[in-house]
């Protein structure tokens, strides 16, 4: 019974071997071929017909190979059980050198095949130079760093994670949400400062010309970022906000004030009907700058407010700021400028009582000064015209007793000798080493006299400076006059005192008259052109009179010397005698 299966077994596989021999028999017949085949091949070029040959020859031997692994279990298992072996170590070689299984990726990025500590590395790498956040507002765009917006990655966690993924990634991909939190106080402060360029004020309605004609344009709506909002819906939406690269912004929608312009349109007319000038003037140089616009520009800088017509600011901005521009420094080097909400204030006044002239004030900014050879603080004070007290206010610390050359000082602002309104068609000029008054009313000499100011021992202070306040008696002293008993110390009385600059807070110098001692004399017998005073500036008690009716507060005194150059024009004509 065996020997008959075992003849049965061999006569199968004689039967197989016999069935690939006549295989390969037709498989030659059909490359060598009959006559008419052979014709065929003949027309075909040479390296033509070998590719084809090849070709078929390539699928014939796999067709063949493909029968003999089925038909032969032994060599079909074998494959198989190769197979899986190289599987097996595939994953062995990745559980046990610690990598990441293929086809894994994190923030776009390939973490497949890599350790953790590889991946952890090209992830903080890729997040701390190449990630950057798209803040989005409709079509309007601006982009952050993640730092910026206070968000932090954990690429350790991140690498981890995707290292237990496993084979998932096999073979369609796999992505890992990456690990991130986010810093409250970072993302609020970023937002809050990104609001200056998201925020779109509301805008009220306006005025414009149309061919010859003014007409109104209604106001429109304004947006504002929600930013505790904003915020709330990062820390909801951290890792999709990170994938997606991208931010959508919380805004509110601000209506106008007005959207109406009709109600003050014929106010709007008869305001850009009339040409508008702008006088800005410098006390300091008696200077003044004129600057006026177009018709054009002068309507857009009109808005409807809820009272009556007003400044739209954002137009009226870059006027301003040209104008401010083209103010050139002083001779001595300190800058001029436009105080923003004083001229601001000023237009809006001017806009609401029709007004064609608006005069503003040219102020100046602080300065320093370089110590030079042979200077001291006293004399720094005399040569920039600043008040000794507010130099020494200025440079608090200094001590202002140790001076060398190089050294550099602060100044205040000249402003602050001149806190009033400045009087522009008035000026008084003094002239220290002439002992000399001269008062100007429109550029034209109104009174001119000797005068006495202060003795070496309490010297008058050269500078521009205007008047303060007016008292027909005052009352000062000195304990210069205190007698051997120590009776009567130093109490006077000043008539017609105008009061000019502050020698300490609380004590001032300026004009006066006569000046009644306590002993019953008056100083300097009642005679001025020589240096008597303890400061102030002394004239005739008849001529003091008349300066003190003339005279108003604000005022403009300008006191020159040789320490003191002329600033104004005219102290220059008083200083060269053409006055």
């Amino acid at each position: 019974m065996d020997d008959h299966r075992s003849r049965r077994s061999m006569g199968n596989r004689a039967r197989e071997r016999q069935m690939v021999r006549e295989r390969r028999k037709e498989t030659l017949n059909v490359l060598t071929g009959s006559g008419a085949i052979k014709e065929k091949l003949s027309s075909i070029s040479f390296p033509s017909a070998r590719r084809q040959a090849g070709a078929q020859r390539f699928n014939l031997m796999a067709r063949d190979a493909l029968w003999y692994v089925t038909h032969t279990p032994q060599l079909l298992f074998g494959l198989i059980a190769v197979a899986v072996l190289i599987f097996l170590i595939f994953i062995g070689s990745h559980v046990f050198s610690g990598r990441i299984f293929p086809n894994i990726w994190a923030l776009g990025v390939a973490v497949g095949d890599l350790t953790v500590d590889e991946a952890a590395a090209e992830l903080t790498r890729l997040w701390d130079t190449n990630t950057r956040i798209k803040l989005v507002d409709g079509e309007r765009q601006w982009s952050a760093t993640p730092a910026e917006l206070g968000l932090i990655l954990d690429a350790q966690k991140t690498a981890e994670a995707a290292r237990t993924v496993g084979l998932a990634g096999i073979p369609m991909g796999y992505g890992v949400q990456p690990v991130v939190s986010v810093d409250y106080l970072t993302a609020q402060s970023f937002l809050l400062d990104l609001t200056q360029s998201t925020d779109i004020a509301p805008q009220n309605a306006t005025y414009a010309w149309q061919a010859d004609s003014l007409q109104g344009v209604p106001g429109t709506d304004g947006r504002m970022m929600d930013v505790p909002n904003t915020v709330e819906a990062l820390l909801d939406n951290t890792v999709v906000m990170v994938e997606n690269r991208r931010i959508d912004l919380v805004m509110e929608t601000l209506p106008p004030d007005v959207s109406d312009p009709e109600d003050y349109l014929d106010e709007a007319r008869a305001f850009v009907n009339v040409p508008l000038t702008l006088n800005g003037y410098d006390p300091f140089l008696d200077q003044t700058i004129s600057w006026s616009t177009n018709q054009q520009v002068l309507t857009s800088w009109l808005e409807a407010g809820e009272t009556g017509l007003t400044l739209r600011e954002s137009a009226f901005a870059p006027f301003f700021e040209a104008q401010t521009s083209s103010l050139t420094p002083a001779p001595d080097g300190t800058i001029r400028y436009l105080d923003p909400k004083e001229t601001k204030d000023k237009i809006r006044e001017s806009i609401q009582t029709l007004s064609s002239t608006i005069d503003l004030r040219i102020r100046y900014r602080e300065w320093t000064y370089t110590v030079e050879r042979g200077d001291t603080a006293y004399r720094i004070s005399r040569k920039t015209g600043i008040p000794f007290y507010l130099f020494t206010e200025t440079n608090p610390g200094v001590n202002l007793d140790v001076l060398s050359p190089g050294d550099t000082l602060n100044l205040p602002s000249k402003d602050r000798a001149l806190p009033l309104d400045p009087v522009g068609y008035k000026r008084i000029v003094v002239d220290l080493d002439n002992q000399s008054l001269a008062a100007f009313e429109n550029g034209q000499v109104v009174f001119r006299w000797l005068i006495s100011s202060g003795m070496s021992s309490a010297p008058t202070s050269p500078g521009i400076y205007q008047i303060l306040n007016r008292d027909e008696v005052a009352s000062g002293g000195s304990y210069t006059l205190c007698n051997a008993d120590g009776l009567d110390c130093g109490q006077w009385e000043m008539y017609w005192f105008m009061g000019m600059y502050e020698v300490v807070p609380g004590l001032m110098n300026g004009f006066h008259g006569a000046v009644l001692l306590p002993n019953g004399a008056y100083l300097g017998g009642g005679n001025v052109g020589a240096p008597y005073t303890f400061g102030c500036v002394m004239s005739e008690n008849s001529n003091a009179e008349r300066l003190f009716q003339w005279a108003e507060v604000g005022t403009v005194v300008e006191i020159i010397s040789s320490e003191y150059p002329p600033q104004s024009e005219l102290a220059k004509m008083v200083k060269s005698g053409q006055i």
